[in-house]
């Protein structure tokens, strides 16, 4: 045998071995590819067939696995989706037991929290809660043994929102006391490198006041959240936040900062792709016309894509209605659209603003007269008389309208301007007068006759020269006036 046949065979002997080792192995690993897959494209179609291949997977592997891992994680959701919540519950336990050694951490830690993420969009039903609630405490127990810590606090925070959904108030400040503490230093100062989740956190504490409408403590903590620079917050979490500051504004009658949270708010949530941005959207709209603003909301950049947002709609033409003063069209928009009081905050602000328009219809309609009844205001604008008398006292009191309400005849009684402006001018010309008279007659001399003049002046001519041999006495000049003419006779 010659060199070359030499080489020839013990190539050909080592590529045959080399290929029938490789080819055990990847047939075996395509064979659960293929079952992967195959079980992936029956989600939609047969999802009940697609778990049990999803759930063969595991026992082809010889050692646990990625496909193992990825193959309960489909079945999982797939069962919560279904309302087998026994059955996920029991298949999360298994898949927890991969992460300790079968995958890495990195990979396990991103996989359980996208998992619990999904289980609690479809938690809305009271068991799937309660499958969540297990879902928590099972990931607690397993990443507390393995002190990943970062696991520890996004799964406590899922916690303490599930609970804060129950309305378990009690649970759930016990839950964020303990937060607190492990995004605390030694000495009680707040951990920067947990900014991130001492913000989650303080979002749901926010959340809890503004719920239980405590304002003191919530205004507190609304202001310590917005000083945090040492994180790098999702935007949902600052549009939670800055929603909640904007409730709290709004109930101590503060529209323009209300305002402008809610704007804020509504900016995050839209960044996030959040749909809370349609709800928070509705409330911008209603701080509009509880500032009295004639801004059109939808000028700005972010919300000009909503303007035609059928979501908004009825908001839209409410605001409309109340910029340009149209009671009626106001009421009907109400009346049509009952689904705008569905949200207990507009529901109970909206009455604010219901009265801001009644008030602006009761003095545009109002203007041209002196006199009216009571019930001839409420017939034109459809309200009850009380609610007319109680608009007009305020108007009166507040001194937009001067006027009297004669409640026995039921008659609002207006002191017109131009009466006053009358009387404003009389007065004044007395007073004119009564300065002159005083000037002219008390301060001084007054009008005197000609022959006092001369008396007291004798320097001055006589208005009356003397007759040779005739006196100046005033008897004589009267009767020389007194004395009949003489006819003379031819």
């Amino acid at each position: 045998m010659s060199d070359d046949d030499f080489m020839q065979e013990s190539d050909e002997e080592q590529y045959d071995f080399e290929y029938e080792d490789d080819d055990d192995d990847d047939s075996g690993d395509v064979d659960i590819e293929n079952k992967y897959y195959n079980a992936k494209q029956l989600k939609s179609t047969e999802p009940e067939e697609a778990i049990e291949e999803f759930l063969g997977i595991p026992p082809l592997e010889s050692e646990k696995g990625d496909w193992g891992f990825k193959g309960l994680k489909q079945a999982i959701k797939l069962e919560f989706r279904l309302g087998k919540y026994d059955k996920a519950v029991e298949h999360y336990t298994e898949l927890l037991t991969y992460v300790k050694s079968a995958v890495t951490r990195n990979y396990s830690e991103k996989s359980i929290n996208n998992m619990l993420d999904y289980i609690e969009k479809e938690s809305e039903k009271e068991a799937a809660q309660k499958a969540m609630e297990q879902f928590y405490s099972l990931t607690l127990n397993c990443f507390q043994n393995t002190n990943n810590e970062r696991l520890w606090l996004k799964t406590n925070i899922k916690l303490a929102k599930l609970l804060l959904d129950r309305k378990q108030y009690l649970s759930v400040t016990k839950k964020l006391r303990e937060l607190q503490k492990a995004c605390q230093r030694e000495d009680g100062s707040d951990d920067p490198s947990k900014g991130t989740y001492s913000l989650e956190i303080y979002a749901l504490e926010i959340q809890m006041y503004a719920e239980t409408r405590n304002n003191k403590q919530l205004k507190v903590l609304y202001q310590r959240a917005l000083k945090v620079r040492s994180a790098v917050p999702h935007p949902k979490i600052m549009g939670i936040i800055r929603e909640c500051g904007g409730k709290m504004h709004m109930s101590e009658e503060n529209w323009k900062d209300a305002q402008s949270d809610f704007f804020e708010s509504f900016r995050n949530y839209d960044e996030a792709g959040s749909l809370q941005r349609i709800q928070v959207l509705k409330y911008l709209l209603l701080t509009t016309m509880l500032m009295k603003s004639d801004i059109n909301p939808f000028d700005s950049q972010e919300t000009k894509p909503y303007r035609n947002d059928p979501r908004i709609s009825a908001m839209t033409k409410l605001v409309d209605a109340y910029q340009r003063d149209d009671m009626h069209d106001y009421v009907n928009v109400l009346q049509e659209h009952q689904d705008i009081l569905a949200d207990p905050f507009i529901a109970e602000n909206i009455d604010e603003v219901t009265r801001n328009m009644r008030t602006k219809a009761v003095v545009k309609l109002i203007a041209p007269y002196t006199r009216m009844k009571l019930t001839w205001v409420a017939r034109q604008l459809k309200i009850s008389e009380a609610e007319v008398q109680d608009i007009l006292g305020f108007l009166i009191v507040d001194g937009k309208i001067k006027g009297k309400i004669d409640q026995q005849a039921g008659v609002l009684e207006i002191a017109s301007d131009g009466d006053a402006e009358r009387v404003q001018a009389m007065d004044g010309w007395a007073d004119a007068l009564a300065g002159l008279y005083t000037a002219i007659f008390k301060d001084g001399d007054g009008f005197k006759t000609a022959d006092h003049a001369q008396a007291d002046d004798p320097t001055l001519p006589a208005m009356f020269p003397a007759e040779r041999g005739g006196g100046h006495s005033r008897r004589d000049r009267e009767a020389r006036y007194k004395k009949p003419a003489k006819l003379l006779v031819a």
